[in-house]
Parts: structure tokens; C-alpha cells; sequence
């Protein structure tokens, strides 16, 4: 495996552009991300027929049409982001499907746009068969397979086994084809996803898995999908992985299909985090440097209202300093935010455990960059101590473009209203 991004606790720039003058410019907390990173881990991928982006991973439209322009089609797990992608200048239907819905549920917001809509399904729950052909009788329709096991770099990621929500039992397959039939719907494919952070020896166990189900199913299918999971370095510890000996094993999976159907098989990924985790930076800036006891405290105007993986999985971000202070000494120091949580530090383990960061010495108004941070960064953003969302800024060419403006106050309380309790 190759070697993972050497990164910097020091960083004067962005792809070529100052941080200081993107902070003038835009603001703080300002989510940034790098064009040129997205497009060199989509052609990563070029090898399989189909890259679709598990746009859950960042849902803006300048992201998506940037995708769309790359030849990357996207996954959707709600009617609003399948509005994000017709926004973006996605088509509803084509070859392949433009966009796919993915999900364990069909709400009724999804059965409405589905009667309208020729949008092909990738479906998480059997009842989901049934449900579809009440709408569109002689739809195609692709499952997501549950093997019976999982792997991630969090039990919160883990998507496979019994402990996962996510996908139809793998014994439940005999009683899908039944309702298939029934329904007036054919499956057409088969996706496993068994969680973020996979390996050889467990994706060999997908592999297989993946080809006695749809040697179960039979020839109705034409596409198979390896799911998403590639792993992303977050430490200069971790290793890329090996995306030619990945396909490979998918490869083979897949020709071994075509061998017994005697026509040819698709083969998809749908990388969310892969492609675009790399290209984000949050942008803070440092407000107030305290000791408590023996203790030093970098507190910025990030929170984990704008970046939540570190209170929510313990997730490791890289963090760099650009900083005034010329000075090289470099001190251990707890990153936090600003909001009213004991939780709301950056530097934390899963579990809650706070430790400390080796950073450069630094100053009130420096700004620190949160690295590694357009995966679940800004899509999981909330409101919490009313505090508005940031800005969303791409870098394409060496320029800035603002792709989201940052929330107002006004914003905040737009679509409340008091009740006349008189």
C-alpha cells in the first residue's frame, strides 16, 4: 500500500491560496475545498464501469455538479437530495441511472416522487419490494444485501451483521425473490455495503457473498455494486489503500457472473468520504488560549456545530496552525469550541476521552485547520446554541469560489413563528 498524505502541523496556504486572505475574505468558521483532490480521487477510480458519489458525504451543488462534470454519477438516501442533484444538472433517468435512491425505508415523500418519477431504487428492507410495485408495477429494482457481517473504523459506521439497521438479511433473499414476483418487479442488482474501513480479507468474504446471492437471484441481474467504505488517511500512520487490487477482486467477482448469466455485468462503487474528505478544511480561527491546571486550551469559533465527527465517533482530524508567530517551539494543546457543551472538543478519542495535540505555539486571531474535512463535516452541521452555519468556499483554478454563504441570524429564526395565545 502506498504511503498516506504527510501532513503539516504548520500551513500558510490552501491549493495555492493564503488562508489568511480566505479568512478576510469569507470569514470564520469557513468549510474550504480543494477541486483538484476531488478530481484526483475520482480518477482513482476509473478502472470500474460506474463511480457514484454517496453524496451524504457533501451534499452541495457546486460538490455534485463538480462530480457530474467528472463523469460521476450519485446516490441519493432522500427526496431533498435528489432535488440537490436535479439542481446540480442531474438527469432523472439515463445509462447509467443518473441517480439512485438508496434506503431501509420508503417514506411517503419518496412513494409520491417515485409515481412521478422513473428513479431506480436500491432497497434496504423486503417490505421495500412490495411497496414499490404498489407504485410502479414492471420497475426494476436493485438490493442491498446484509452478508451477515460487518467492519468499520467505528461500531456507529458499521453497516453489516446483526447489530446493523442497514440492508436485507442475506437469508432473507428466497422470500425477496417471492415478493418480486408478486409485485411485478425485477431485480436487477445487487449492492453490499458492510461499513467505512474495510479490508482484503474481509472484502474477499463481500466478494463471495456477493456471488452466491446472485447465482440465487439468477440472470435478471445486470449490475453489481462493491458499496462504498475505501478508507481515508487521517494520520501520516495510515496507508491509502490498494484500489488496483480492489477492483481486482470485484473484477473477478464480476466475470465469474457473466460467465454463468452469459452477458455482461456492471460493476459499480460508491465512494461518499473517498472522494471528497481530503479536499475540505475548516477554516477557525483561535479566540482564547488558557491553561486549566497543567492543561493548554486553543478555544477557536468552530464547534462541533460545524464539525460533529470528533464528538460523535472520537474521529481524528489532522489539525495544522497559521500562525503570526514565527517562533518554532511547538507546545501539547486541547482544540475546542466555543459552544456550551463540556463535549465540544476537537481533540478527543471515542468515548469521550480529551487528549492533547502537538501544535505550533500561537496567538489570539491565528487561525487553526481542521484537515481532512469535507466527509461529514458541514452535511452534518446543526443549529445547536443558535449558531448559524458556516461558509462553503471551492478552490478551482488558484480562485476562491463562495458555494454557500454563511447562515444569518435572520436565517436562524426564518420558518418560526409566535402564536397569537391570547
Amino acid at each position: 500500500m502506498a504511503a498516506a498524505n504527510q501532513f503539516s502541523i504548520s500551513r500558510t496556504e490552501i491549493s495555492g491560496v493564503s488562508v489568511a486572505d480566505l479568512a478576510k475574505e469569507f470569514g470564520t468558521p469557513t468549510y474550504v475545498y480543494d477541486s483538484a483532490k476531488i478530481a484526483e480521487r475520482i480518477n482513482d477510480l476509473k478502472k470500474f464501469d460506474v463511480i457514484r458519489y454517496a453524496q451524504k458525504a457533501n451534499s452541495n451543488i457546486a460538490i455534485l455538479d463538480f462530480m457530474r462534470r467528472h463523469g460521476v454519477v450519485v446516490d441519493a438516501v432522500s427526496v431533498g437530495e435528489i432535488h440537490r442533484a436535479i439542481a446540480a444538472g442531474y438527469s432523472i433517468s439515463g445509462e447509467p441511472d443518473p441517480i439512485v435512491y438508496t434506503a431501509d425505508i420508503f417514506d411517503k415523500s419518496i412513494l409520491e416522487f417515485i409515481k412521478e418519477n422513473a428513479i431506480h431504487c436500491n432497497a434496504g428492507s423486503p417490505d421495500m419490494i412490495t411497496q414499490l410495485g404498489e407504485v410502479r408495477s414492471g420497475a426494476e429494482i436493485t438490493l442491498r444485501i446484509n452478508p451477515g457481517f460487518g467492519h468499520g473504523h467505528s461500531q456507529k459506521t458499521n453497516t453489516g451483521g446483526d447489530s446493523s439497521k442497514h440492508g436485507i438479511w442475506h437469508d432473507q433473499v428466497p422470500e425477496c425473490i417471492e415478493r418480486a414476483k408478486s409485485a411485478g418487479v425485477t431485480i436487477s442488482g445487487l449492492h453490499m455495503h458492510i461499513g467505512s474501513g474495510t479490508d482484503f480479507e474481509h472484502l474477499s468474504q463481500v466478494c463471495e457473498s456477493m456471488k452466491a446471492t446472485a447465482l440465487e437471484i439468477g440472470s435478471s441481474i445486470n449490475t453489481i455494486s462493491a458499496g462504498g467504505g475505501l478508507p481515508t488517511p487521517y494520520k501520516e500512520s495510515d496507508e491509502m489503500i490498494d484500489i488496483d487490487r480492489y477492483f481486482e477482486l470485484w473484477d473477478a467477482t464480476r466475470k465469474e457472473l457473466e460467465a454463468q448469466f452469459g452477458h455482461p455485468i456492471s460493476l459499480e462503487i460508491e465512494p461518499g468520504r473517498y472522494l471528497s474528505a481530503e479536499s475540505g478544511y475548516l477554516i477557525a480561527e483561535i479566540r482564547a488560549i488558557k491553561k486549566m491546571g497543567e492543561k493548554l486550551y486553543y478555544l477557536v469559533d468552530a464547534g462541533f456545530n460545524n464539525l460533529a465527527r470528533p464528538i460523535m465517533y472520537g474521529s481524528y482530524h489532522p489539525i495544522s496552525i497559521s500562525s503570526s508567530n514565527e517562533s518554532t517551539e511547538v507546545v501539547n494543546a486541547i482544540v475546542g469550541g466555543p459552544l456550551c457543551e463540556s463535549g465540544d472538543i476537537f481533540t478527543q478519542e471515542e468515548g469521550g476521552f480529551v487528549c492533547s495535540r502537538a501544535l505550533p505555539t500561537a496567538n489570539v486571531g491565528d487561525h487553526l485547520i481542521i484537515e481532512c474535512a469535507g466527509a461529514y463535516g458541514f452535511v452534518m452541521s446543526s443549529n445547536y446554541n443558535s449558531k448559524p452555519f458556516a461558509a462553503e468556499v471551492l478552490l478551482h483554478g488558484g480562485k476562491p469560489h463562495l458555494i454557500r454563504q454563511r447562515q444569518t441570524n435572520e436565517d436562524l429564526i426564518r420558518g418560526e413563528f409566535i402564536p397569537d395565545l391570547n
